[in-house]
């Protein structure tokens, strides 16, 4: 996708004749995490459909929707559908709708996502707040001439899940859970092998999504906060066991409504 500031404008132009505010958070919603719109109280659809440039989400559970919504007192951008490298999307076009969100004026993005547990100390379902990532997808989505319109050309990466909005998390939930996600291009779950190398490396929770977000949002200047739904044990080998999307969006489910308690909180005080 060349050209992605001119695409990007264009689009966001388009959003901006449906809005009458945009507001400066923004959030993404992950596998199984749909559900949460339920708690939020919902202002204007956008089909991703009618949006210039927009790619479409295959994956099931997501509703290829940009949302314009109300949390208690707190107006968000909800990307109701995510793309991934697995559907065939490159890095830029799965992207794509983060720098729309960037030319839009968010300035704060928070994403969810469903994972593996890679560590001995989380349970099935439990949220637990990203503190940093390993980026092990075949590409990074600032490959390429870099538009100078929409970042630097070499980004620090040293506070891309931001101390200050964490802070204020753990100040209100200070028995949440901080790890660090590892991100897989999938669609093929992780092997036992791979499960124990990651661990080793240092990664708490593994999935195939957020790593390419996350990185084009620290590009924009964004601050990024992000909550991982572990849905399935990977660690210790003892406790792998066959699992399946339907089991995955059944856990990230089960849990999502606690956690669009916890962001109805946060939206409120970032």
């Amino acid at each position: 996708m060349d050209d992605i500031f001119a695409k990007a404008k264009s689009a966001s132009e388009f959003i901006q004749t449906k809005l009458e505010r945009i507001p400066s958070i923004g959030l993404s919603l992950g596998t199984g995490s749909s559900i949460m719109l339920e708690s939020f109280e919902i202002l204007h659809r956008i089909p991703y459909s009618e949006i210039p440039h927009f790619p479409l989400s295959t994956v099931e559970s997501h509703v290829n929707e940009l949302i314009f919504a109300k949390a208690k007192e707190k107006e968000v951008l909800i990307l109701g559908g995510r793309m991934h490298y697995y559907e065939g999307w490159s890095m830029k076009e799965l992207t794509f709708p983060i720098r729309v969100l960037q030319l839009l004026g968010v300035k704060k993005l928070i994403l969810s996502n469903a994972s593996g547990s890679l560590n001995a100390d989380y349970e099935a379902g439990e949220i637990i707040m990203v503190r940093d990532h390993i980026n092990l997808m075949p590409g990074n989505p600032l490959r390429g001439k870099n538009e100078d319109q929409l970042g630097l050309r070499f980004p620090d990466m040293s506070d891309t899940y931001s101390k200050r909005v964490r802070s204020i998390v753990l100040d209100k939930f200070p028995d949440i859970k901080q790890g660090v996600y590892a991100g897989f291009q999938g669609p093929s779950l992780e092997t036992p092998a791979e499960y124990a190398m990651l661990h080793r490396m240092g990664a708490d929770l593994v999935g195939m999504s957020t790593v390419p977000e996350v990185i084009v949002a620290n590009h924009a200047e964004m601050e990024v906060l992000v909550f991982s739904i572990a849905t399935n044990l990977c660690y210790p080998p003892e406790k792998i066991t066959p699992t399946t999307l339907e089991e995955v969006i059944g856990v990230a489910q089960n849990s999502a409504k606690t956690l669009a308690a916890i962001l109805e909180t946060i939206i409120e005080e970032i």
